[in-house]
This record gives structure tokens, C-alpha cells and sequence, in this order.
């Protein structure tokens, strides 16, 4: 006879177990541990040693019932949690408080890792003396490793946010400051057409002013030739000195205006260089030719060291005849009457160097760039000899550069000056 019965309870049947096969409560409960898969239960005596171990146990760590007992709680930690005390630990705030609940890596017998979530609760007998501790454990790994994918994720947009707000504000930045070089350079457009357009009107004024000034400068020179040959009748010594003075000044001014056309015409492009080979020795015989009388009348020391024919530039004759010419003239200026005036020639492979020197009063060091820029005329500093608009550098710079040269200078205060011509050359 079966000793299971049935009884009504609103419309559901439901089994009705016998009195005899009801099991005590606490071989029932027994039962309910040992069943549970899903959590490890286990209990510890008051040291940390294991004495029970469920199936939920074994399962979870991979140790068997006789494999586990008797050994001490701190099997499931690692080498790092053993060294920090955490097993320790947890007992001791479990017994203080009577319950201690964490997450963190725990070992299985195999070595490999898992995130559990550990309550251990502290047993106490009925005079409230510790007798042990029962722990419950959990599988959490899943879980944990989503949450990190999702802290990971969350991290990686985060940066990508900052990434991409970064980028928009720099392009923001970058689009102001290209606002801000536009504007700057249609400012600056504007500036340089103002400048070129004033060079220019400067230019054509200056070109203007040479030509009408040079007609009654020749007018001038004419009319006192005139009068020194005698034509308009005899002259008294006095009246002859005085002729030659006016025509000394007409020389001087009609100088100046030369240089002042000179000028206007290399700013504005308009001088044609015929390029050809230049015998060095040739050009500065025939400068030192032009400005001997000069030499001998200021009692210079004059030394034309002989250039080796065979160093030969190429340049326009004409043009390297008046930058040479003009570093002679500065040099008979500013030298005082006993002074030295040397000319030097030096070649490379590729480039030919005329170096001519003085013992002139030198040039300030802070003024060297200053006296090729026009109407600068430093020497006016020390020497009252001086004359012309201080274009003769300006012009002779921008020659030479026009044919692939270069014209510097090297000066010491009180000591003299050395203008250096340097030239391609001709192999």
C-alpha cells in the first residue's frame, strides 16, 4: 500500500507524504547543503580548517571530499592574498562582526583562477563561544569579466570622447588661427602693394628729379667750360679759381644725380647684365688707371698686388669696372693722406674674390649692415671729407648680387676697413 495519499485544496491535487518517511530537520537541512550545485558550503573550525565540504564545493574547485578536509582555508588564495594576511583576515572580521562578504580571485585545484564572492558567517554555540565558521562561496567570473568589458568599454569611449572633442577643439583652434593667417596675409598683401606702390612712386620721382635736374647741371658745366677757355674774355686768377669751383660742385651734384638714376633703375629691374668672362688683372688696372692722379695727390701708399691672369670671372665688365671703382673712391675718401690702400686677389674652385683694404678710420661693428643700405653714409661719422647721396654701396651690392656675387665688408674701429667683391668663376 502506498504511503502516499492525496488531499483537495481549492481546485489542485497535491501528494501528501507519510508521517514515517518525513526526515528531522536537521538530517533535512544536511540534505540541502550536500544537494546545492551552485554554491560552495563549507564549514571551518575556529583555526580556518575545513570539516564539511558540499558537492557545490567540489564542483566549484575541483577538490574531492577527501582531498579537501582537514586543510586550511587559505588553499583557495593566491600566493600575493596568502603573504597579505587576506585569510586571516576574513576569519578575524567575521568574529568580530559576525558576517564578512568580498569578491576577489580564488584558485581551483588545477591552478586556474575564478572571481568569487565569499560570505562567511561566524558560528557561535548557545553560550555565544565561537565553534567555526560557515562559508559560502560563489562563481561570479562571468559576471566579473562582463563588467570589466563594460568598464573597459565604457573607458575606450570615454577616451574616445576626449579624443574626438579634443579634435574638434583643435580644429577649431586651427580654424581661428587660419582665420588669423589669412587675415594677417591680406594685410600683409595689402602693406606690400602700399610699400611696392610707394617704392614705386618714390622711384619715379627720383628718376624725375635726376632728369630735370641734370639739364641745367650740364648747362651749368657748360657755361663755366665757356668761361675758363676764355671765350667771354679774359679771367683774373681769382675769377679762374673761382670757375673751377663751380665746376668741381657741377661734377660733384651731377655725380649724386647719376647715382640717384643708377639706383632707380637696379630697384626697378631695368638694368641689362651682359654676363662674360672678366680677366681680374684687366679690371683693376684699368680702376686703378682711372683714379691714379687722386693717389698721387693724397700721398697714398699704394700697393696693386698683381692678380694672376688666369683667375677670370664671369660678370658683366662694366658693371664689376663700377663696384670697383666705387670701393676705390670710398677708400680714397676716407683714407688720410699717408694712409695704405692695398688690393688683394684670391680664387676657389668655383668663386674669385677681389679684397680691397684701407687704413681708414674703420666702421663700427653694429654698423656694417647699415652702410649698403641707400642714403646711409656712416663714415660721415669720422671725416668731414665725405660727399655724394650714400648710394655708391647700396647700388654696388645689388649689382653684385644680380650677377651671382656678393659684396662684404670687415672693418675695426681705428684700424681700417676691408670690402670684399666675390664673383662666380670661370674654371
Amino acid at each position: 500500500m502506498s504511503n502516499v495519499g492525496q488531499f483537495k485544496h481549492g481546485d489542485r491535487d497535491k501528494p501528501i507524504v507519510a508521517p514515517e518517511e518525513v526526515l528531522e530537520t536537521p538530517d533535512l537541512f544536511r540534505l540541502l547543503v550536500e544537494s546545492v550545485q551552485d554554491y560552495a558550503i563549507f564549514v571551518l573550525d575556529p583555526d580556518g580548517i575545513i570539516q564539511s565540504w558540499n558537492a557545490g564545493a567540489e564542483r566549484l574547485t575541483g577538490y574531492t571530499h577527501e582531498e579537501i578536509i582537514g586543510r586550511h582555508c587559505s588553499i583557495f588564495y593566491g600566493p600575493e592574498d596568502v603573504a597579505a594576511g587576506k585569510p586571516e583576515h576574513s576569519l578575524d572580521e567575521a568574529a568580530r562582526v559576525g558576517r564578512y562578504e568580498e569578491e576577489g580571485w580564488r584558485l581551483r585545484e588545477d591552478g586556474t583562477h575564478f572571481w568569487a564572492n565569499v560570505v562567511v558567517t561566524a558560528l557561535h554555540n548557545p553560550n555565544d563561544v565561537l565553534i567555526g565558521y560557515a562559508k559560502v562561496t560563489r562563481d561570479l567570473t562571468e559576471r566579473h569579466l562582463a563588467e570589466q568589458r563594460a568598464i573597459a568599454d565604457t573607458r575606450r569611449f570615454a577616451k574616445e570622447e576626449a579624443a574626438r572633442a579634443i579634435a574638434v577643439a583643435q580644429a577649431n583652434e586651427f580654424s581661428t588661427l587660419l582665420d588669423q593667417v589669412r587675415s594677417q596675409t591680406m594685410e600683409l598683401e595689402r602693406r606690400r602693394a602700399e610699400a611696392a606702390a610707394a617704392n614705386q612712386s618714390k622711384s619715379d620721382f627720383l628718376a624725375a628729379m635726376s632728369h630735370e635736374l641734370r639739364t641745367p647741371l650740364n648747362a651749368i658745366g657748360g657755361y663755366a667750360e665757356l668761361l675758363a677757355m676764355g671765350l667771354r674774355g679774359p679771367l683774373t686768377s681769382e675769377q679762374r679759381s673761382d670757375i673751377d669751383r663751380i665746376r668741381s660742385s657741377q661734377q660733384r651734384l651731377l655725380g649724386i644725380i647719376n647715382d640717384l638714376l643708377n639706383f632707380t633703375r637696379v630697384e626697378a629691374g631695368q638694368v641689362a647684365y651682359d654676363l662674360v668672362n672678366v680677366v681680374i688683372a684687366d679690371v683693376l688696372e684699368s680702376v686703378s688707371g682711372m683714379l691714379a692722379p687722386q693717389l698721387l695727390e693724397r700721398h697714398l701708399v699704394y700697393d696693386e698686388s698683381v692678380c694672376p691672369r688666369a683667375v677670370v670671372a664671369r660678370a658683366d665688365r662694366a658693371k664689376m669696372e663700377q663696384i670697383l671703382l666705387n670701393l676705390l673712391s670710398n677708400a680714397l675718401k676716407y683714407t688720410k693722406p699717408g694712409g695704405h690702400i692695398a688690393w688683394r686677389c684670391s680664387a676657389t674652385a668655383d668663386r674669385v674674390r677681389i679684397t680691397l683694404r684701407d687704413t681708414g678710420p674703420g666702421i663700427p661693428s653694429d654698423r656694417l649692415d647699415d652702410i649698403f643700405e641707400p642714403f646711409v653714409q656712416v663714415g660721415r661719422n669720422f671725416t668731414h671729407t665725405s660727399e655724394g647721396a650714400g648710394l655708391g654701396l647700396a647700388i654696388s651690392r645689388d649689382l653684385a648680387r644680380a650677377m651671382g656675387g656678393e659684396l662684404t665688408v670687415e672693418s675695426t674701429l681705428g684700424v681700417g676697413s676691408a670690402f670684399s667683391l666675390d664673383l662666380p668663376r670661370v674654371p
